[in-house]
């Protein structure tokens, strides 16, 4: 069969179109990314215009990430039903639409709905990126692409609360809003340059979709409240894990599970999941205790912590697509093992080294941790994506956005419960042990996964 530029061929697709449809996906994860990363900026700025009580707009930020939980794992199967372009450019569509919805908000309820829904979008684009970098690309280019992937998510994290900033400094906060609209549009515009592969026409359990989505309201409520209302919050959570056994149960017999166990019944698979939660509860463990640390205890002003922290991201968007390329000569397992000891050693140097106002240690260890988190993530990225068969990408990329969302709200609730029982510097220093643990957990996790592997 002849190479063309139009049609998507079995081992990815032709030049030049292989890269436009890159760089599309790659520009929908900035937005999605950066979404994520501005609006907690905005959020002072939102409670003022708005004239409600800043404790309200929280659920501005909250309803967005409620929503991607609710909406990765179903979008995953959705595109391989229906097809990942499809459900990806839906995705999209939503996003887009709802942004405007956003900048255009004159009371906080309907721009909280307008950040449901847009988060919606978020999970369809989050849970169908990498399969459709996997329809565009050769296998022999995909190491390096999830190295570039994670390089890009990197610098737009760090880059977010920047961007945010000097946007309000110019002009007003829907604006945060509106600058994802036209580049949605050449977004959707473009489409039809993403490769497609038909989809696999199946049912969609719909009483397992419900209680996915109870499952997680259930989850995130809980966790919303268990620092200020321990009983409520931890019924909640259990009345989650009761949604998990039942959803469990409801798709024993799918061929289309939402959560997917055949996939985690592969022990690499299945570490690499585990692996990555831990990584991630470490990371927002961190990622809540070190500002504290740095105004608190080094007494630095908030724009200059948030230059200090800087290094972290810096150094992961170095080291990704490296990592992504040892990852071809290397086994995965002894990259991430190392890395997440870095990653642990890092937190550890960070803020348990003595306090130096200039603050040369907590650089030193940032720097270490940002390159041991880039040397972890590509590589387990790479077992979650890889692993699964190629018809089972979504359900892969829907696993991996979940397992970081949830080892983040792990993370979270964590930092709460610690923050409601120990005074402030014993709580800092408590919250860094604990993620440089998490850390290193995932370190001894992934080494186990080096026996599964074949020699690459």
């Amino acid at each position: 069969m002849s190479l063309t530029a139009t049609a998507p061929i079995s081992d990815g697709l032709a030049s030049p179109r292989r890269y436009l449809a890159i760089a599309l996906v790659l520009l929908a994860a900035v937005l999605v990314v950066l979404d994520g990363a501005i609006a907690n900026v905005a959020l002072p700025s939102i409670a003022h215009s708005l004239h409600v009580d800043a404790g309200s707009t929280v659920w501005v930020v909250s309803a967005y990430q409620l929503a991607v939980l609710v909406a990765i794992l179903p979008c995953g199967v959705l595109g391989e039903i229906h097809g990942a372009r499809r459900v990806f450019l839906i995705g999209v569509a939503l996003f887009t639409a709802s942004s405007a919805v956003c900048a255009f908000a004159g009371d906080l309820s309907l721009l909280i709905l307008a950040r449901f829904v847009q988060g919606l979008g978020a999970g369809a684009i989050m849970a169908l990126a990498m399969m459709n970098l996997r329809t565009a690309l050769p296998q022999r280019l995909l190491g390096p692409i999830i190295g570039v992937n994670a390089m890009v998510i990197a610098t737009s994290s760090a880059a977010g609360p920047g961007i945010a900033g000097a946007i309000l400094s110019i002009t007003t906060w829907p604006w945060l809003f509106a600058v994802n609209i036209p580049l949605g549009v050449i977004i959707l515009i473009g489409g039809g340059l993403l490769g497609e592969v038909a989809g696999t026409k199946r049912k969609l359990n719909v009483k397992a979709l419900l209680a996915n989505t109870l499952m997680f309201i259930l989850f995130f409520c809980g966790a919303d409240r268990i620092a200020t209302a321990p009983t409520s919050g931890t019924v909640l959570i259990a009345a989650s894990i009761a949604c998990l056994f039942i959803l469990l149960r409801l798709q024993r017999n799918s061929d289309t599970p939402i959560v997917p166990t055949d996939l985690l019944a592969a022990p690499a698979f299945r570490v690499a999941v585990i692996a990555s939660v831990t990584c991630f509860c470490g990371q927002m463990l961190s990622y809540i205790a070190l500002p504290f640390y740095l105004q608190h205890t080094l007494h630095m002003t908030p724009v200059l912590a948030g230059l200090y922290m800087m290094p972290w991201p810096v150094a992961t968007a170095i080291i990704a697509p490296v990592s992504g390329r040892l990852a071809n000569r290397i086994k995965t397992a002894w990259l991430c093992a190392a890395g997440g000891a870095l990653l642990g050693t890092g937190f550890l140097v960070a803020a348990l080294s003595p306090p130096d106002p200039r603050g040369i240690a907590f650089l030193v260890g940032t720097v270490i941790a940002g390159l041991g988190f880039g040397l972890f993530q590509t590589p387990n990225n790479r077992i979650l994506l890889l692993s699964a068969p190629k018809a089972r990408s979504g359900a892969a990329g829907a696993m991996q956005g979940t397992a970081r969302l949830l080892g983040q709200t792990l993370g979270g609730i964590s930092m709460s419960i610690i923050f409601a029982t120990l005074p402030l510097s014993a709580a800092l220093e408590f919250a860094v042990v604990i993620s440089a643990g998490c850390a290193f957990i995932a370190s001894l996790v992934s080494l186990s996964r080096a026996r599964y592997e074949l020699a690459e």
